[in-house]
C-alpha cells in the first residue's frame, strides 16, 4: 500500500517538474515556429534575387512603399554618387565572394536620383588597410552612371552594436535616418541598395557581398529542447518510483 507521505512527498517535485517541461515544451515550440519562419525567410530571398531587375520607385511613393514586400529585389537607377559624404561602417567579413575579406568597412554612399531623391548605396567591402578613398581611386565613379542593387531595409541590430557617432566619424549600423542627420541630406529613401553586378579581380569596393544564405539551425535547438524535456520526464518517473515503491516496503 502507498502511504500519503510518500504521495505528498510527491507534490512539491512534480509541481516543480511541471513547470519546467511546460518551459522546454514552449522553448521548443517556439523553435519550430522559427524554423517555419526562416524556411519561408530562406525561400523569399532565394526567389527575389533572381527577379529581373526593375526601375526604382520614384521619391514620392517611397513613404507607401512596402520594404518586408519589396526586400531583397533588384532595383537600377540612375544618377550621381556623393562621395564627399561617403561613410565607412565597421564589419568584419568572413565568406567573401571576392578577393578581400577580414577586418574592413561597407562603403555607403548617397547617389543623387536623376528623377530627384537620394537613396543611400552600399557600394560594397573595402579591407581596413584600404579605407582611404585615396588608395581606391578606381571606384570613386564621378558623373551620371546607372547603378543595380537589391533593396534593404535599414539594418536590425542589437544591444552589442555600438551606436553610430558622426561627430567621430564611427559608424558600425547600416542606418539611413544617421547619414541624413550627420550631412543634413533631405529627400532621402527609408531603404538602401546594396551593389549588384559584374565583378572584377580586386575592384574596389568589392559588390555583391549581400548576405543571402541564413544559418537554419531552429530544428537542432527544437529537438534539444523537446530531448530535455522527455529526459525530465524519465528523471520524475524514476524519482517517483523509487519513492512509491520504498513506501511499500
Amino acid at each position: 500500500m502507498i502511504r500519503a507521505q510518500a504521495i505528498r512527498g510527491l507534490i512539491l517535485p512534480g509541481v516543480l517538474s511541471l513547470a519546467v517541461l511546460a518551459v522546454l515544451v514552449s522553448l521548443g515550440t517556439w523553435q519550430m515556429q522559427r524554423l517555419a519562419w526562416k524556411e519561408n525567410l530562406i525561400a523569399t530571398v532565394s526567389a527575389r534575387v533572381k527577379e529581373p531587375a526593375k526601375s526604382l520607385p520614384v521619391a514620392n511613393t517611397w513613404a507607401s512603399l512596402d520594404l518586408n514586400e519589396n526586400e531583397y529585389r533588384t532595383f537600377f537607377a540612375r544618377g550621381r554618387f556623393r562621395h564627399q559624404n561617403e561613410v565607412l561602417v565597421y564589419t568584419v567579413l568572413s565568406e567573401p565572394r571576392g578577393s578581400f575579406s577580414g577586418v574592413g568597412y561597407w562603403v555607403l554612399t548617397p547617389f543623387e536620383l536623376e528623377d530627384g531623391g537620394i537613396v543611400v548605396v552600399n557600394r560594397g567591402f573595402v579591407p581596413r588597410e584600404l579605407k582611404d578613398s585615396s588608395t581606391r581611386t578606381e571606384g570613386q565613379t564621378f558623373g551620371p552612371v546607372r547603378i543595380t542593387g537589391l533593396l534593404r531595409a535599414p539594418e536590425q541590430t542589437n544591444y552589442f552594436t555600438p551606436a553610430n557617432d558622426p561627430a567621430k566619424n564611427s559608424w558600425y549600423r547600416r542606418e539611413p535616418a544617421d547619414i541624413v542627420r550627420a550631412f543634413n541630406l533631405t529627400g532621402v529613401a527609408p531603404f538602401m541598395l546594396d551593389a549588384t553586378g559584374e565583378y572584377r579581380p580586386h575592384m574596389l569596393p568589392q559588390p555583391n557581398e549581400t548576405k543571402i544564405v541564413f544559418t537554419n539551425n531552429h530544428l537542432g535547438y527544437a529537438l534539444t529542447w523537446y530531448g530535455l524535456a522527455c529526459t525530465l520526464l524519465g528523471v520524475f518517473s524514476a524519482f517517483a518510483w523509487q519513492r512509491i515503491r520504498a513506501s511499500r516496503l
